[in-house]
């Protein structure tokens, strides 16, 4: 990862931090991005801070701008900006739902449109953050889980399309990660309840019986933007413990 540019979307908290902490651990020129507030005391001066909302394509477009201006090219995008949802079907918000859409679906589209032609001249690569969720039902979970969906057949048919351009397109798929994603509308962690603790650690449900740190996410997602996966394109790799393989 040596010098190599990569644009980090949702950098400011849990998984997209630790991503783009490993990637600067990694000797990576790093642009993180977020819509909120990013810590810079402790970033690189190699490094570049962007404020972006990733659902205004417009935006998406000046923010690939910006990252080209600033470091002179592109080499890799990782597309991780995301809300977290959880909505029983009788109580659904259709204007929740339009925004975790427009944000976990369109937004990762829109990012990957913008960076086409800068990551063809570099011959680079796309990594999308997607999750277990959407690779198998769950209740109260339909906006968050439809749009993970997306991403997955977003990573499939772009690996179709830009393979010509020389751009590998991969996602990854969380599972149980400790991130505030895993705060329930009660304000309770996921992690800390009986049914969690009993169901996926005592009995195993996951098989590595525990949850993953942020960290081990971005491990993952350094190798498919690395040169190692030179031969990788299309993929999913679930980052889960094992969880999918009790599926």
């Amino acid at each position: 990862m040596q010098g190599k540019v990569i644009l980090v979307t949702g950098a400011a908290r849990g998984i997209g931090k630790a991503i783009a902490q490993h990637l600067l651990d990694q000797g990576a020129r790093v642009a993180l991005c977020d819509i909120g507030d990013i810590e810079a005391s402790n970033l690189p001066d190699h490094s570049s801070i962007h404020k972006c909302d990733v659902s205004d394509d417009r935006a998406c477009a000046a923010l690939v701008d910006d990252v080209t201006a600033r470091h002179g090219r592109l080499d890799g995008l990782v597309n991780n900006a995301a809300i977290g949802d959880i909505s029983t079907w009788d109580q659904l918000d259709l204007e929740r739902y339009r925004h975790v859409i427009n944000v976990n679906q369109s937004g990762a589209l829109h990012m990957c449109r913008a960076a086409t032609p800068v990551l063809t001249a570099s011959h680079g690569a796309i990594v999308n953050i997607a999750s277990i969720m959407g690779m198998v039902g769950s209740v109260d979970s339909v906006p968050y889980s439809m749009a993970k969906g997306a991403i997955l057949n977003l990573t499939r048919c772009l690996a179709c399309d830009l393979a010509e351009h020389g751009i590998r397109v991969n996602s990854v798929s969380p599972g149980f990660i400790d991130t505030d994603m895993a705060v329930m509308n009660d304000g309770s962690h996921e992690h800390d309840t009986e049914y969690f603790k009993t169901v996926y650690l005592r009995h195993r449900k996951i098989p590595l019986a525990r949850p993953a740190q942020p960290v081990e996410v971005a491990g993952a997602v350094a190798f498919l933007l690395s040169d190692a996966a030179s031969y990788v394109t299309g993929a999913n790799l679930p980052v889960d413990g094992g969880v999918t393989a009790t599926f």
